[in-house]
């Protein structure tokens, strides 16, 4: 068991938290404005926040798993 490893693993999940909430509420935000001619940047970027936390997210769990 390396500290090192679970250390960072926590911090990947530390910084995939906020983007899994935040990812969501700009998708919806999006959704809300579909007149207005922002609405597909916001969409994807919506998007591309949602998957960046969800990638990190896996790495930090392959992390501390693999540190055990």
């Amino acid at each position: 068991m390396t500290r090192q490893g679970i250390k960072k693993g926590l911090q990947f999940l530390a910084i995939s938290l906020p983007c899994l909430f935040l990812g969501p509420v700009v998708i919806h935000s999006a959704f809300t404005n579909r007149a207005h001619p922002l609405f597909i940047p916001v969409l994807l970027i919506g998007i591309a926040i949602a998957c960046f936390g969800a990638i990190i997210g896996f790495k930090g769990i392959r992390k501390i798993v693999g540190s055990l």
